[in-house]
């Protein structure tokens, strides 16, 4: 699994505590840490292949982010097919940032979680490992914790 923020996102200690979460679940996990641009993580999907992609960010520019990069992840042949999740703040709308949950899943990220527990992460990753439907329309289902 790749790990990362956003390219505008400085936080590290949010990413620690995810990368050890999912370890602790089973997930070998690649922390790419903060502040990475969008061509570094397209470049560590071609290399290892992962099971998923995990965004997340906490500085309020998820949504412009996010949406930037799912569509380049989505236009290369490694990217088609590979789970990607984004959580945290999506934006400066306080409550109404769930409004960007339904877009950023027609933009192509197969959940998005806001304002929702690690657990719910961790639910989301392991039933799309054992067959859950594949990403397509938006669906309330799949905007997690709001």
């Amino acid at each position: 699994m790749v790990l990362s923020t956003i390219s505008s996102d400085a936080h590290t200690w949010n990413l620690v505590y995810l990368q050890l979460l999912l370890e602790e679940h089973g997930f070998d996990v690649v922390n790419l840490g903060p502040c990475v641009p969008d061509e570094h993580i397209l470049g560590a999907i071609r290399r290892h292949r992962p099971c998923a992609v995990v965004l997340s960010t906490v500085n309020g520019h998820g949504y412009l982010d996010g949406s930037r990069l799912i569509k380049k992840i989505r236009n290369t042949p490694e990217g088609l097919e590979t789970p990607v999740f984004i959580g945290g703040k999506l934006g400066i709308l306080g409550e109404d940032n769930v409004v960007y949950a339904d877009r950023l899943i027609t933009d192509g990220f197969d959940a998005v979680l806001v304002d929702s527990s690690p657990e719910a992460l961790i639910r989301r990753l392991s039933e799309r490992s054992t067959g859950s439907p594949p990403r397509g329309a938006a669906s309330a289902a799949r905007r997690l914790g709001s």
